[in-house]
């Protein structure tokens, strides 16, 4: 279960704002490389109609993907981005009780 926490909750940045988990980045990396592929040929090697097909495509793939990832990450606690924003959001007073000691 520790991984899928790891994959599934979302993270929190240096300015105490939750972001996309690990699952949404990969999600989205692997979304717009399968379209690209996927159309490369299509557009007979046209770099301007590939970049068009690409994003066209893969922004209703991406919304409708990243809806379901919220959906699974909805009642999972957060995580720190890095173990490096531990330190602004303390300075900041945004760290979370469950993160101090």
């Amino acid at each position: 279960m520790k991984w899928l926490d790891w994959l599934f909750a979302p993270r929190i940045d240096h300015r105490g704002w939750q972001t996309p988990s690990e699952a949404s980045r990969i999600f989205l990396i692997v979304t717009v490389v399968s379209v690209g592929w996927w159309y490369w040929e299509s557009t007979s090697d046209n770099l301007f109609m590939w970049f068009g097909m690409t994003i066209l495509v893969s922004t209703p793939i991406l919304s409708i993907g990243w809806y379901i990832l919220s959906l699974v990450a909805k009642n999972r606690e957060v995580q720190l981005l890095t173990p490096k924003v531990l330190k602004p959001l303390e300075e900041k007073g945004r760290l979370p009780a469950r993160f101090k000691n």
